[in-house]
């Protein structure tokens, strides 16, 4: 049977409900075709393939844990990621991390699992994602693992935190011998668990969906960074410069030290930057602006009271700045009082004192009484973050507003795994491309009506789409299976009476039932398959494109 680990009476919170709790025992090898593994109450890692059309093997043993896991009370459940086609990361549920060179894997001939790196990370964790990359011909391999942790601060909340401790373990030489060994160790707390976190390819950077903030901490002491002290108390300064704009030129004064003469000011304008330096001190400030300007035009005086005004004329006349320069958060913008009416006139149709103002108009606007109680859900609102690996740092936020995290799914093992939001009605997939700042997450598939549709299950427990977006697919606790295909063409005409039009295409709707009285524990999709795995039984569900 599954080697499932039930929750412990301190266990209680709804973080270990989503962090354990809704586990997925069922592990889909992107890197392969139809394989899955899960590890089973011996500690075996077991493989299971297709071979024919739905021909499944005999479970197969590839590895066994060495650890004997009765032993242990205060365990998780073991937990695998594939890192690449022939790396695998393994934990047992007791803290110990393992990394394995598994050979490529599918094909019994070549499939030998060896141990390479071995050893105990302190408390118990699950991987939530492990990239393997090279880098200065130096192959590492980065993990990322997820820990609910006692937080004895903690007096108001749930008395527990969420650590995502990033490892990076890489391969050293040493006289001719070849030892993996950890080359860094990064730990973010957080009070939710992620819904995503994944490293990026080549082990840069991190990117986390999560309901609540995560931070860096400082080494194994779990304090705060010396630079987030000083970001707190640079929030309490004054802005370093203040800056106003009009349809043709923007204003910028800084204030200067007493003993600075026009003499110490080196301002230097380009098409699209700026820099201002004082005496032989660092930039006062540099970047990129929002816009450009005509820097030939543009000029700088110092007024009598001692700050430094430079006037920026505007290229694209008529552009509102929202930003002086990009990413640089130390200026304020004061807006005048024409601008102010401006565009307070220009929001003047999105408000009104009458709740529905033109109750004849064909679409009404929806009310709160209005939405099922289904389609409100706990969080307020969830964000997209990304770190980076260097300045730890984040670079982007993206409130993610109303757009309901639904699943991840790996679409090509090579990229960052997919994610699936709620847009309105609809699912949106986004693939993040980490290379790509202009284009960093890209809108690859539509589920057409899955976001409404999925709100109504209740009891859903895992959710899963293929990998070529040909159907979705989500799980109740017990039995039942859903599954979404994507609209295809009708071969005969089917006419809307209605509406009085001709329908061209139809998206199926299907439900399959189990034979089990187990809970389902785990829960993949492929192309042309489904995999739902109970304590005893692994399901497989034929879901082909042509009927």
């Amino acid at each position: 049977a599954v080697a499932e680990v039930k929750l412990r009476d301190d266990q209680y919170t709804l973080d270990h409900m989503r962090a354990f709790g809704m586990y997925n025992y069922l592990h889909l090898d992107s890197w392969y075709q139809d394989n899955v593994y899960y590890v089973d109450q011996f500690g075996r890692v077991m493989n299971l393939s297709v071979t024919l059309d739905t021909a499944l093997q005999k479970p197969r043993e590839v590895f066994r844990l060495p650890t004997d896991l009765t032993a242990y009370d205060d365990r998780l459940c073991a937990s695998i990621h594939f890192s690449s086609s022939t790396w695998v990361t393994l934990s047992d549920g007791t803290g110990r991390l393992f990394l394995i060179k598994s050979g490529k894997r599918g094909n019994s001939a070549s499939e030998k699992w060896e141990i390479v790196f071995n050893e105990e990370l302190g408390s118990p964790f699950i991987i939530a994602h492990s990239v393997s990359f090279v880098k200065s011909d130096t192959h590492s391999v980065a993990v990322l693992l997820l820990r609910v942790e006692k937080d004895e601060l903690d007096t108001k909340g749930s008395a527990f935190h969420i650590t995502l401790e990033w490892v990076t373990i890489a391969e050293i030489s040493k006289e001719g011998d070849h030892r993996y060994e950890i080359f860094k160790r990064r730990v973010l707390q957080g009070k939710s668990v992620p819904h995503y976190a994944a490293i990026e390819p080549n082990g840069d950077g991190l990117m986390i969906v999560s309901y609540k903030p995560f931070k860096f901490m400082q080494d194994e002491d779990n304090k705060l960074e010396e630079n987030d002290y000083a970001e707190t108390t640079n929030e309490k300064k004054d802005p370093l410069y203040y800056w106003q704009q009009t349809e043709d030129d923007v204003t910028v004064t800084v204030h200067i030290p007493q003993d600075i003469t026009k003499d110490d000011i080196k301002v230097h304008f380009s098409p699209d930057n700026i820099s201002v330096t004082l005496k032989d001190q660092p930039h006062l400030m540099e970047g990129k602006l929002y816009s450009s300007v005509d820097h030939e035009s543009c000029t700088w005086i110092i007024r009598e009271n001692k700050s430094l005004e430079i006037s920026l004329i505007k290229k694209n006349e008529g552009t509102r700045w929202p930003e002086l320069i990009i990413g640089d958060t130390r200026g304020e913008f004061i807006m005048d009082s024409s601008q102010c009416s401006e565009i307070t006139e220009s929001l003047m149709h999105l408000t009104s004192e009458v709740m529905n103002p033109n109750p004849e108009k064909e679409n009404p606007p929806c009310n709160a009484q209005e939405l099922e109680e289904c389609d409100a859900f706990l969080e307020d609102s969830a964000s997209l973050c990304r770190f980076d690996g260097d300045t730890l740092k984040v670079t982007h936020v993206i409130n993610l507003g109303s757009n309901q995290y639904l699943f991840s799914v790996v679409v090509d093992p090579r990229e960052m795994p997919c994610f699936c939001l709620r847009h309105d009605v609809d699912a949106l997939l986004w693939q993040p491309h980490s290379d790509q700042p202009e284009n960093m997450w890209e809108h690859i598939a539509t589920f057409n009506a899955l976001g409404y549709v999925q709100a109504s299950k209740q009891d859903k427990k895992f959710m899963a789409c293929a990998p070529d977006y040909s159907y979705a697919a989500l799980c109740e606790c017990l039995r039942r299976v859903f599954i979404y295909r994507q609209p295809t063409p009708l071969s005969t005409v089917l006419y809307n009476r209605k509406e009085g039009r001709q329908v061209g295409q139809v998206a199926k709707q299907l439900v399959a039932t189990l034979e089990a009285n187990d809970p389902i524990l785990g829960f993949q999709a492929t192309s042309e398959r489904l995999f739902v795995l109970t304590t005893k039984t692994l399901f497989l569900i034929k879901v082909s494109s042509g009927n």
